[in-house]
C-alpha cells in the first residue's frame, strides 16, 4: 500500500511521493513488457539504436580496455535520456493516444530545455568519470594491457593492483549510486510534467531515499539486465532497454503523485 510524503514547509511545493512494497519492481517490469508487446516496432526501433550506441561503446573501450567500465558505466548514466521516446510511448499508451516512432519524439520536445541541461548534467559526470578512471590506471598502473581480455586477468584480477581497483570500484559505486537517486524518475517526470531539471532531481533523491530498499532492488535490475544485454552480444539490448525504459515509466508513476 502507497503512503504519499509531501515536504514540510511553506512557499515552493515539492511534487509528493510515496512509499512502495519491495514487491514493485515486478510489477514495473510487468507493464514494461505490456507497454513493448503493444508497440513492438516502436519499442524495439529504439532497442535497436541502444544496441548500435552499445556497439560504439565497445569499439571506443576495446582499443582503451582500462575505459572499458567507465564506458559501460557511462552507458548506463546517460540510457535515461536516451528512453525519452520510451517514456514518451508509454505515456501515450496509458492515454490511449497513437505512439509511432515520430510522435515519441515529442517526449524530448515537450520540456526540451530541463531535458537539455539535465543531458548535460549527465554528460558532465560521465565524463568526469571516464577522466578520473583514465588517469588512475595511467599513473599508477605501469605497462597497460593492450587488449580488454589482458586488462581484465592483468591488472583487475591481479593482487598486485587489488587496493587500486577496489579504491577505483568503491568511487565509481558512489558516483553511480549519487546519478541513479537523481535520474531514476527525473527524466520521465520532465515528459510528464512542466517542471525544471532540479525539481524533478530533487523528487527522484526524494523518492530513493523513502524507498531505500525498493530502489536498491531496481538499481540492481537495471544493472543486471543491461550488463546481460553486453554479454549476449549487445543483441540483448534491443530487448532489455526498450523494457527498462517503459519498465521506468511506471516507476515514476508509482513513485511520484500526480
Amino acid at each position: 500500500m502507497s503512503d504519499p510524503e509531501s515536504p514540510p514547509g511553506q512557499g515552493f511545493a515539492l511534487p509528493s511521493v510515496r512509499r512502495v512494497s519491495l514487491a514493485r519492481p515486478r510489477n514495473w517490469l510487468k507493464s514494461g513488457w505490456h507497454d513493448m508487446r503493444s508497440n513492438p516496432v516502436t519499442s524495439l526501433s529504439y532497442g535497436l539504436l541502444f544496441g548500435i550506441a552499445g556497439a560504439v561503446v565497445l569499439i571506443f573501450s576495446w582499443s582503451k580496455p582500462y575505459l572499458f567500465t567507465a564506458a559501460v558505466s557511462g552507458f548506463i548514466l546517460i540510457a535515461p535520456l536516451l528512453a525519452g521516446g520510451l517514456y514518451e510511448i508509454s505515456r501515450r499508451q496509458a492515454e490511449g493516444q497513437p505512439a509511432t516512432l515520430l510522435e515519441s519524439l515529442d517526449g524530448w520536445r515537450r520540456n526540451g530545455q530541463s531535458m537539455a541541461m539535465f543531458g548535460l548534467l549527465l554528460a558532465l559526470v560521465a565524463l568526469v568519470w571516464e577522466r578520473t578512471s583514465a588517469v588512475i590506471f595511467a599513473l599508477l598502473v605501469p605497462g597497460m594491457a593492450p587488449d580488454l581480455s589482458s586488462f581484465i586477468f592483468d591488472v583487475l584480477l591481479n593482487p598486485e593492483f587489488a587496493g587500486i581497483t577496489l579504491a577505483w570500484f568503491m568511487v565509481g559505486t558512489c558516483l553511480a549510486i549519487l546519478v541513479f537517486a537523481v535520474s531514476a524518475v527525473s527524466i520521465p517526470m520532465l515528459i510528464d510534467r512542466d517542471v525544471d531539471f532540479v525539481t524533478a532531481m530533487i523528487t527522484s533523491l526524494r523518492a530513493t531515499v523513502l524507498n531505500p530498499d525498493v530502489m536498491f532492488l531496481w538499481a540492481v535490475l537495471v544493472v543486471t539486465l543491461t550488463l546481460a544485454g553486453f554479454a549476449t552480444l549487445l543483441l540483448g539490448l534491443v530487448l532489455t532497454m526498450p523494457l527498462l525504459g517503459h519498465a521506468s515509466w511506471h516507476a515514476y508513476q508509482d513513485l511520484v503523485e500526480k
